[in-house]
């Protein structure tokens, strides 16, 4: 009889805690537990429900572009404001992060639209393509100061996505540090900030899925867009609900910057400032002669390219930092260039992903110089190892008045 009842205890033990465990996973985690209401939503608002017409813009790297989060949020808005007209950009261009974004702002969103609501991802491109974090800092302040310098009733949500390497630092106990960039510019400026990377690491921890079955890659599953448009809904369901329209938009008043460098003024330069040009020449609508993928925006334009041999040209420009926006394919190579007469040095413009596309690749060749006039020399330099060729193709140049 004792054993019976020992056994019906155990029985009624392993009922109690697989009731709990099932407890557990029908009470997930909150979405709202990874907003940061730094700053309100309250023009946007103001368009959409008081003015009945909104310009929502998007801007980031390949979860921007692709649909899936973006798509939905515009659904939910469309469906949850019926008499809006809403106007919906997507600036997102894959392979492209912070640093890109602060010098094609102007052409690839301000120049199209005035948005009153602006999304801003590049947390996983930042991560994936080495940006150092200075970088990061003064092309994301640069971002933020440049829209509301033009802009100053746009409201600015800043998001930071989930990738295998952010979810290894929480499990490790550290903060990624695109997200801590992401974060610490949002609580500067009083934007809204999303950690969607912390949101992931924290659900995966709590049973509620898995990275390999559910999420499956930084370009999420129909099921990891899903999270994210969620959270994004709840963000802005949090910022509007029960909320009167204002009377008016409240323009953004800018604090000194936090860096003086930051790239507020990024711009793309166009390559026919370019002079002395030798082995250099201007292909009017480029496109690959093999069959290599590209990227949109980045095939069928202007290039300077080079040829086969040396190749040298120099740009006079008028700013603080200078770079070069290059597609750089299975036949990229090193270059070397100097400042102003200063020693040379050299970059690699091939990279992991040259083999497989013509991928868009941003690099800085100065930084935080005097707001003057300068001389950027630049030639081509050795073969990039295991290519046979070595050629340089510019599809802009970068600069930061």
């Amino acid at each position: 009889m004792k054993r019976i009842i020992f056994l019906a205890c155990c029985m009624a033990g392993c009922i109690q805690l697989d009731a709990q465990k099932a407890h557990a996973v029908k009470e997930p985690l909150k979405s709202e537990s990874y907003i940061s209401r730094y700053g309100n939503l309250d023009n946007a608002l103001y368009h959409i429900k008081g003015q009945r017409k909104a310009t929502i813009a998007f801007l980031g790297g390949s979860i921007t572009h692709m649909k899936g989060w973006r798509d939905r949020v515009g659904n939910y808005l469309v469906s949850a404001y019926p008499g809006t007209a809403f106007t919906f950009l997507n600036a997102g261009i894959p392979s492209l992060g912070s640093l890109p974004h602060a010098f094609r702002l102007q052409r690839d969103v301000l120049n199209r639209v005035q948005p009153d609501l602006l999304f801003i991802e590049s947390a996983v491109n930042d991560q994936v393509n080495g940006t150092p974090v200075e970088i990061q800092r003064r092309a994301l302040e640069g971002i933020v100061r440049h829209v509301l310098k033009s802009s100053p009733g746009t409201n600015i949500v800043l998001m930071a996505f989930a990738d295998e390497s952010k979810v290894a630092d929480y499990r490790a106990g550290k903060i990624p540090a695109e997200v801590q960039v992401h974060e610490a510019i949002a609580k500067y400026y009083h934007l809204p900030f999303i950690n969607l990377a912390r949101e992931v690491t924290d659900r995966i921890a709590a049973g509620e899925f898995s990275w390999e079955d559910d999420f499956k890659d930084l370009h999420p599953a129909p099921f990891g867009q899903r999270l994210y448009a969620r959270t994004i809904r709840q963000l802005l369901e949090g910022a509007w609900k029960g909320k009167p329209v204002p009377q008016h938009v409240a323009n953004a008043v800018l604090p000194p910057p936090a860096d003086s460098f930051n790239y507020e003024k990024g711009r793309y330069l166009d390559i026919h400032h370019a002079i002395n040009k030798k082995g250099f020449h201007i292909a009017a609508s480029w496109q690959p002669a093999d069959s290599i993928n590209t990227r949109p925006g980045f095939v069928r334009v202007p290039m300077l390219v080079s040829g086969g041999g040396e190749a040298s040209l120099e740009l006079p420009f008028t700013g603080r930092a200078i770079g070069i926006a290059v597609v750089s394919g299975p036949d990229a190579g090193e270059i070397r260039y100097s400042i102003d007469g200063r020693p040379m040095q050299t970059a690699d413009l091939h990279t992991e992903w040259s083999h497989l596309l013509y991928l868009p690749w941003y690099l800085l060749l100065g930084d935080g110089l005097q707001p003057e006039k300068h001389i950027l020399r630049l030639q081509t330099g050795a073969q990039h190892r295991g290519s046979a060729k070595n050629i340089c193709r510019i599809v802009y140049f970068l600069v930061n008045e």
